[in-house]
């Protein structure tokens, strides 16, 4: 896997292990240099409106399988203005049929049913499923059609979205999976955090510092405050009908 090319030096990295495992156990609150990096320069980021937080994954990493439940639990907990995007790296040319395989299932809206059989395929029943012949024959398996997989895997909008992850990647720096990205700004991961339990704390902060950071909410996005109650109208006297001369 590639390494993070980070402005700090190795000293540094050592230290900030260091002060962060004393901070943890003081219960201190996330800091940058220590429990998370702030990106030098802005990642692109898809969700309009809503704190992007991105997962960077890999198929075959085994601590991204173990990572997932964790993932899961945190999404179910995950407040409305925060949207989860997954990136699946591409570190090396080998990784791209996996990278791609998960797109694939995103177009064809397959991930809630088969993203985490990919990992038990591959962990659990030591599946390969790193090239397209491998890959369409456990899709076939899983009741899917095999052309129509294919087809997709080869399309345009698929190695778009392939390149753009891996141009992300880059964007955040990301040297190993799992790991985590915030609003286009912030990064940790279980290498920076110490775990990966951690780094989702952290997240947790980072997303905070985002949510404060923003515009506050137009008035035409606040719900319509009720009118207030109008004073009771007084009674009119009723005024005697004027009457014709005689």
């Amino acid at each position: 896997m590639q390494r993070r090319e980070f402005s700090i030096t190795a000293a540094t990295l050592a230290l900030a292990t260091a002060t962060a495992t004393a901070a943890h156990a003081q219960g201190q609150p996330p800091r940058e240099g220590v429990d998370y990096l702030l990106l030098d320069k802005p990642a692109p980021t898809e969700a309009a409106g809503k704190i992007e937080v991105v997962e960077f994954f890999w198929y075959s990493c085994p601590h991204c399988n173990r990572f997932e439940p964790q993932l899961d639990e945190w999404v179910k907990k995950m407040p409305r203005d925060v949207v989860l995007r997954r990136a699946p790296v591409a570190f090396r040319p080998d990784f791209e049929p996996q990278q791609r395989l998960y797109f694939v299932l995103e177009a064809l809206n397959k991930v809630e049913e088969l993203h985490k059989k990919v990992f038990y395929a591959i962990h659990v029943e030591k599946q390969a499923l790193n090239t397209l012949p491998l890959i369409a024959d456990w899709i076939e398996k899983q009741g899917m059609d095999k052309a129509k997989f294919t087809e997709a895997y080869n399309s345009f909008p698929v190695a778009t979205k392939s390149r753009k992850a891996t141009l992300l990647q880059d964007a955040y720096r990301v040297d190993g999976v799992p790991a985590l990205g915030v609003a286009g700004k912030y990064y940790t991961s279980g290498a920076v955090a110490q775990t990966m339990e951690r780094a989702l704390v952290v997240t947790d902060h980072l997303v905070g510092l985002v949510r404060a950071s923003m515009p506050a909410v137009t008035s035409a996005a606040k719900p319509a405050a009720k009118p207030a109650p109008k004073p009771a109208a007084k009674a009119s006297q009723a005024k005697p009908a004027p009457t014709k001369a005689q």
